[in-house]
């Protein structure tokens, strides 16, 4: 869920990597299928091969079969393909090449069996020219890409030009005229005209690229000069994949209230828009390793990092400053006590438990590496004033967690969550449900989320009980609100459990990657949680967990103790002026 995250990040390619993305919403199963496959580094060439294989089938039917009636049907076919293909994704400049000269040598051959009219043949040659060059028009705008943003010197950047994009359809456009005029035997000048203005369009595109990269160059040539006059005590380094800012966003407010002069290094434009549209601080853009010495202004004293990218060694190396993780949640699950923690000078962590969570794996970190701040973020939530069991119709927060990037790191209760809402809404529980952001990402995990909604939904409109969920829950709501917005919560292996364990507020955990009996030596934190075994796929224990949650409670005492051993032993008045004291020591 967002604002506390998972443990630690892992490196994934900008649009989620391996991880399967749902289709959106009202688009078919095929053309959702396309557009995976388009994104999926797996099966980025799939779509375009299929096209390309159609196209040449059309072609040697229209060289062999005689008839234009021969190749209709794959040329039309390879022509759907293309524009639905483009539909389900989006268009873009230098794909789907080959297909389309296929489909243009097709029209060619046709244009001979009528009887090759000239305008129709100067048609198909300019249409091919266009094509031929979107490959040129790519790796122009490849390299237009922003190299900052409010940082003063340098102004905002560039505008991006969204006509590379459209070169590919109106190319498209120009290919299907002129299969068209040649499957007719006529209006070979239509076909001319199209592809002229296809060529026109492609070659000013061309050139508006050439001009947006040449005003890059210059921006960075003054990058360096701007950040030492600019004079920031510390930067902070992204990089994750789309859609995870909650890892920052979380920590910006607090890295603001420090009073210093900074900016957000990311690394690549996916992260600098996520991260323009979150804080009005610098942000700055260094794709590749050796573009990293202009952004070392003399000013710096510290780096900090709010997940494990393994790109962050490339800001580690510099080592005049000191280098402190920050993380973005604090749990029990295994990238929790990765090694790769030792990079850092310092870990911040919550409270003694994450340090004591490396020794408990075997992983030797040396005491001086760990600094106590607390989670500032949950400075905000309050704790609770009257035991639940006073509470008349208690809300209940579920807050899932999604399946992980690994077999090893799935500890998402979404596939029991259904049974789980459904006992607390029997039981006359409203209902706040905030499922992890990545739980999207599954087709599975995506639809429990919507039964889920749907059973709230209905119940909401049936009984008329506040259930808060979809947008509301989502969005509009931040964590700290939903946390204050409960009695009591049901998670499973995430960070979020030990932030709400700053409530007091009881709260379940589902056993999923570990059986009941083993749950609290895998993940100390249950001591503290009634527990639901979801290990195996059956659901046990469900009753008598939330029996004890929404009654008699008798584990307050022990979230009582445990708080301080999670969430450290710091006054409540004070609780986020903690972090602030130990970072300003290194700036």
């Amino acid at each position: 869920m967002p604002g506390p995250g998972d443990a630690a990040a892992v490196d994934r390619p900008v649009d989620g990597g391996g991880a399967v993305t749902a289709a959106k919403p009202g688009r078919s199963r095929i053309s959702g299928w396309l557009a995976e496959a388009q994104t999926s580094a797996a099966g980025a060439r799939l779509p375009a091969l299929s096209i390309e294989v159609v196209a040449l089938v059309a072609l040697l039917l229209a060289a062999v079969g005689g008839s234009r009636l021969w190749a209709l049907a794959p040329a039309v076919v390879a022509a759907g393909l293309l524009a639905w293909t483009w539909r389900a994704g989006s268009a873009v400049a230098g794909t789907f090449v080959v297909a389309r000269v296929l489909l243009l040598a097709c029209a060619y051959l046709l244009g001979v069996v009528h009887g090759l009219d000239p305008t129709l043949a100067a048609g198909v040659a300019v249409a091919g020219l266009a094509v031929l060059t979107e490959p040129l028009l790519a790796a122009v705008y490849e390299a237009v890409y922003p190299v900052s943003a409010n940082l003063p010197g340098l102004g905002s950047p560039p505008e991006r030009n969204a006509n590379s994009g459209r070169v590919a359809l109106v190319n498209g456009a120009a290919v299907i005229v002129a299969l068209a005029c040649a499957f007719t035997g006529r209006f070979g000048a239509i076909a001319l005209v199209a592809a002229v203005a296809a060529l026109g369009f492609t070659l000013v595109t061309v050139l508006q690229g050439l001009r947006a990269f040449r005003a890059r160059r210059a921006r960075e040539k003054k990058l360096h000069a701007a950040l030492t006059a600019y004079e920031p005590a510390f930067l902070v380094h992204w990089n994750a994949p789309a859609g995870t800012a909650y890892q920052l966003a979380m920590w910006l407010p607090y890295l603001e209230r420090l009073g210093r002069k900074f900016f957000v290094l990311v690394r690549n434009q996916t992260n600098f828009d996520e991260v323009v549209a979150l804080t009005k601080v610098p942000v700055v853009m260094r794709m590749g390793l050796n573009q990293l010495d202009d952004v070392i202004a003399p000013s710096l004293r510290a780096a900090f990092y709010v997940n494990t990218a393994t790109v962050n060694n490339h800001v580690i190396r510099y080592t005049n400053l000191k280098h402190i993780q920050l993380n973005h949640g604090d749990s029990d699950k295994v990238p929790s006590h990765n090694p790769v923690f030792r990079i850092y000078d310092k870990n911040f962590v919550a409270g003694q438990a994450a340090i004591d969570r490396f020794a408990a794996n075997g992983v030797s970190m040396p005491a001086e590496m760990f600094t106590i701040v607390g989670r500032p973020q949950v400075e905000n939530v309050h704790i609770a004033t009257a035991p639940i069991a006073s509470i008349t119709n208690p809300r209940v927060l579920y807050a899932p967690t999604w399946a992980g990037f690994y077999a090893d790191s799935n500890y998402s209760s979404l596939l029991a969550g259904y049974d789980i809402v459904k006992a607390l809404v029997a039981r006359g529980c409203s209902v706040v449900f905030r499922p992890h952001p990545y739980s999207k990402r599954s087709p599975e995990l995506a639809r429990e989320c919507d039964r889920i909604r749907a059973l709230l939904a209905e119940d909401r409109r049936t009984n008329g009980r506040p259930h808060v969920f979809g947008a509301e829950a989502e969005v509009t709501m931040t964590v700290a609100d939903c946390f204050n917005a409960s009695d009591a919560m049901v998670s499973d292996v995430s960070s979020v459990v030990a932030d709400y364990l700053y409530s007091e507020k009881p709260f379940v955990m589902v056993a999923v990657s570990t059986p009941a009996a083993q749950f609290a030596e895998a993940f100390p934190l249950a001591r503290a949680a009634y527990v639901i075994d979801a290990h195996g796929g059956r659901v046990q224990g469900l009753d008598a967990a939330l029996d004890d949650l929404l009654g008699s409670d008798p584990l307050a005492a022990t979230r009582h103790d445990l708080k301080k051993y999670y969430l450290g032993d710091i006054p409540a008045d004070r609780y986020a002026q903690r972090f602030l004291d130990e970072a300003a020591r290194y700036l």
